[in-house]
This record gives C-alpha cells, sequence and structure tokens, in this order.
C-alpha cells in the first residue's frame, strides 16, 4: 500500500498529464481527479441524480450521461451554481481519490488534481509537485489542443490561483517549456527523490 502521497497539479495546457504519463511509465500508479470526476458522476450515481434534481433533465445527453459542455456553460456563468456544484461533488472526489491511494501498489502514488491548491486538496498529500509553463503558452497550448477560443481560455486560466501564488505553494516546480527529453530527466529526477522520501517516511 503506497502511504506517501505527491499532489501533481499545473494550469490548464501546462503538460500535467504528460509529467503523469512519464511518473506511470516508472511504475508509479496515478491517482486522477479528472478521471474520478467522471466516476462520481456516471448513470445512476448519487452524484449525477443530485445535478439532474437541481439543474433538470436539460443537463443529460440522450443516452443518460451528463451533458457536460451544458453543465460547463452554466456554473461557468454563475458563480453560485459553480459553488453548489463543487459543494455537491468534491467531497465523493476526495473520498473516492483517497480510497485509491490506499489500494495503489506502488511505492508512492501521485494524485493528479488541476485544482489542488484552489480546492484546498494539498492537505491530503505529503509533498506538492506544480507543472509551470508561462501564460502565453499556456493559452496557445490550450487553444491549439481543444480548439477554443483565446478568451474561454483566459476565462478558466481566471477562475485558477494565480501562477505566483501556486508557485509560492509548490514543493517541487518542473518547469515544461523545453523538449519531451528534458522533461524526462527532471522526472527521473523527482522519481528518485520521492522514492528515497517515501522509504524513509
Amino acid at each position: 500500500m503506497a502511504s506517501y502521497i505527491i499532489g501533481l497539479t499545473g494550469g490548464i495546457g501546462s503538460g500535467k498529464t504528460t509529467v503523469a504519463n512519464i511518473f506511470a511509465d516508472l511504475g508509479i500508479t496515478l491517482v486522477d481527479a479528472d478521471i474520478v470526476a467522471r466516476e462520481v458522476v456516471q448513470p445512476n450515481s448519487n452524484g449525477l441524480n443530485s445535478i439532474v434534481a437541481h439543474f433538470g433533465s436539460q443537463i443529460l445527453l440522450t443516452d443518460g450521461n451528463l451533458n457536460r459542455s451544458k453543465l460547463r456553460e452554466l456554473i461557468f456563468e454563475d458563480d453560485s451554481e459553480r459553488l453548489w456544484l463543487n459543494k455537491l461533488l468534491h467531497p465523493l472526489i476526495r473520498e473516492t481519490m483517497l480510497q485509491q491511494c490506499k489500494e495503489a501498489q506502488s511505492d508512492y502514488v501521485i494524485m493528479v488534481v488541476p485544482l489542488l491548491f484552489e480546492n484546498g486538496l494539498d492537505s491530503l498529500v505529503d509533498r506538492t509537485l506544480l507543472v509551470d509553463i508561462s501564460p502565453e503558452l499556456q493559452q496557445q497550448r490550450t487553444v491549439d489542443r481543444d480548439a477554443v477560443t483565446v478568451q474561454q481560455v483566459k476565462n478558466i486560466i481566471g477562475s485558477q490561483a494565480s501562477r505566483a501564488e501556486k508557485l509560492s505553494k509548490a514543493d517541487d516546480v518542473i518547469d515544461n517549456q523545453g523538449e519531451i527529453s528534458a522533461l524526462k530527466c527532471k522526472v527521473q529526477a523527482l522519481h528518485n527523490l520521492y522514492l528515497n522520501l517515501a522509504n524513509n517516511s
């Protein structure tokens, strides 16, 4: 059982998934908040039933799954709706993630959480790792990847903690503005550090 937890975070488009996958290639279990967030709103789950009761059936796709883009629209336009949704889902997500960390078999486990600091989830981990890039690169990568407008990306970045705030809170920082080969070296160095920390904790 992995008892040492690293919280991996980074803004949209920063490359935290790439970093997480390199750790996974080194044999480390990943517990991904985005995946868990989907699991807690599967059809017939308590999470989805509560969302339908609140927003009505307009929030469902024809196959009974959650219409994410519709939900995103509703909560980005209205802060109170966003708060309501967070209050519902965060405890469910937190509980599920901790359970998955407990069941992990690797020497340490990586919890991948986009809003690690914003949602106070850094309190659940032993150490935090931030994947950092400039806001300009963040915008460019996200627009290229998700086919969204620059304004939409700016809104998302604006709803997250500032770069300075995240940098001040993170224990470790990976600068992801270079080549993938450089990134792999950085991850390998941190992997060695984390193995050491986990074995001595």
